[in-house]
């Protein structure tokens, strides 16, 4: 047997087992602080890409309370986030003294994430590109213990599709470099969160021309990108998920039933005995819209035979049902707000359905549909029905959440998201005359789960029906449709 030849010292091992999952940690944060000085340039050597992924996250956060940066990097991102606190993380300390210098009002930290996160709760957790991590699924893990039941996770990161052509922008030293990314597909980020208690909520995919190429840039980005099919080609996704809610009592909870109502007097009785208790207290009010028939006498009526009810009258200011209702929701005390209408076609003896629904978690928006059941009668007419189907699935798609009835007047939410959503009131650049888009488009917005709860629909007893003018009405939800397009699915450029 030959000697070993001295001139050639053995080989240094493979990493193996877990020591090869810490040396791919090791080899990230090396690279992290090598580039650490050039992340900047190559941000403003793709000025407009950041231009355009900065406006998308502005409009998709909103206003993101205490935030929390996972992989912050130089915290280029934080430009463009409303934020009450920000707590920010890198595993490159390098990175965090260059992001500490730019934005001064955050919290910084070099924390590896796979390992440990900051204290919380935080309402938004914003993480930048996990293709440069080795355990996403024990980030998730650690992540589900500093969220609360609002709290929105938003992943940004890029489509599998672009890998060559991110490859080449390395290459060419137009991108930050990263060590063997991950490229992982939405079912593969859908699956990972589902393991770790997280629900995936919407998918935004974005930016379809990174280049700042005039003309061409904002055609393809603005009027191009967004279309179905198409949209599966843009370079960026960003996934919006929630922590899988964990049930809660109804009897922790007060609710508010507003019942918007004008010339209603025959239905108000039979709204106070027919509406159950519910949560741990019911309070029931009445938004009188300047009724002719003693409307608001009635209910002063009933205040006094039914005194250990909570009975409210507010008075209305006879412009639409819309400002009726917002009038109701603003003088409301209940955690939990309802929308029942004065015509009772909607059976209050379901109303229960709707809190469970909300407090169990299932979701945060909780809309009627009345497209299930059989109606009784003439309980809708038949062209109100077909209008009523086509917009419902026009919504649908504006939306992202299937919604079978866009005008059914019992829907509900949270006191807290509505305080939220009122800040969105009358910014559509449309009228909303009945409230309904206002909130289900507000709701979208805000990115909460929009689940349908089937109700029976029944024919009025009193009076007559405010859905008249059908064309007019219909030309009404085409503007409002229009304008949440305008807002919802094309690029804020």
């Amino acid at each position: 047997m030959s000697a070993a030849n001295p001139t050639n010292p053995p080989e240094t091992p493979i990493p193996w087992g877990m020591a090869a999952i810490e040396a791919k940690r090791r080899s990230i944060l090396e690279n992290a602080e090598a580039n650490a000085s050039q992340r900047d340039y190559h941000i403003s050597r793709n000025a407009h890409f950041y231009g355009l992924l900065g406006r998308e996250l502005s409009t998709l956060v909103g206003d993101a309370g205490r935030l929390l940066f996972i992989r912050c990097q130089t915290g280029k991102l934080l430009d463009y986030v409303k934020a009450s606190s920000v707590t920010a993380i890198d595993v490159s300390a390098k990175m965090i003294d260059l992001a500490r210098q730019k934005h001064p009002q955050a919290v910084f930290h070099v924390m590896d994430p796979e390992k440990e996160l900051p204290e919380g709760p935080f309402d938004t957790v914003l993480i930048q590109d996990t293709t440069d991590m080795v355990d996403i699924q024990a980030l998730f893990d650690r992540l589900k213990h500093v969220c609360q039941p609002h709290t929105r996770v938003i992943i940004y990161t890029y489509n599998h599709f672009w890998e060559p052509l991110v490859s080449i922008a390395e290459k060419s030293n137009l991108k930050t470099p990263k060590v063997e990314p991950n490229w992982l597909s939405v079912s593969d980020y859908e699956g990972l969160l589902k393991l770790s208690d997280f629900e995936l909520l919407r998918v935004s995919r974005r930016i379809i021309m990174p280049f700042g190429i005039p003309l061409l840039s904002r055609l393809l980005n603005k009027f191009i990108a967004w279309m179905p099919g198409i949209d599966r080609l843009n370079l960026c996704h960003f996934i919006v998920a929630r922590p899988i809610a964990q049930p809660r009592l109804a009897s922790d909870y007060k609710v508010s039933v507003i019942i918007p109502c004008k010339d209603e007097k025959g239905n108000v009785r039979s709204a106070v005995e027919r509406i159950p208790e519910l949560g741990k207290e019911t309070e029931i009010i009445f938004c009188d819209d300047k009724s002719t028939d003693g409307t608001a006498d009635e209910v002063r009526l009933m205040q006094a035979e039914f005194p250990n009810k909570n009975i409210r009258l507010v008075d209305g200011p006879a412009i639409s049902k819309s400002r009726n209702v917002w009038t109701g929701f603003r003088a409301a005390t209940g955690d939990i707000l309802m929308i029942l209408d004065a015509d009772l076609t909607v059976m209050p003896e379901e109303l229960p359905r709707f809190v469970e629904a909300i407090v169990s978690g299932k979701g945060e928006f909780i809309n009627g549909s009345r497209m299930v059941y059989p109606m009784q009668g003439q309980a809708m007419k038949f062209a109100n029905m077909l209008g009523n189907k086509g917009f419902a699935t026009l919504f649908s798609y504006l939306l992202g959440s299937t919604v079978r009835d866009t005008l059914c007047g019992t829907k509900v939410l949270w006191r807290k998201d509505w305080e939220k959503i009122s800040f969105m009131i009358d910014t559509w650049g449309a009228e909303d005359r009945w409230g309904d888009y206002e909130l289900l488009f507000g709701a979208a917005k805000l990115n909460l789960r929009i689940v349908d709860l089937p109700v029976h629909y029944q024919e009025r007893t009193y009076g007559d029906t405010k859905m008249n003018r059908r064309f007019k009405n219909g030309l009404v939800m085409l503007r409002f449709c229009w304008a949440a397009f305008l807002k919802l699915k094309l690029p804020q450029m």
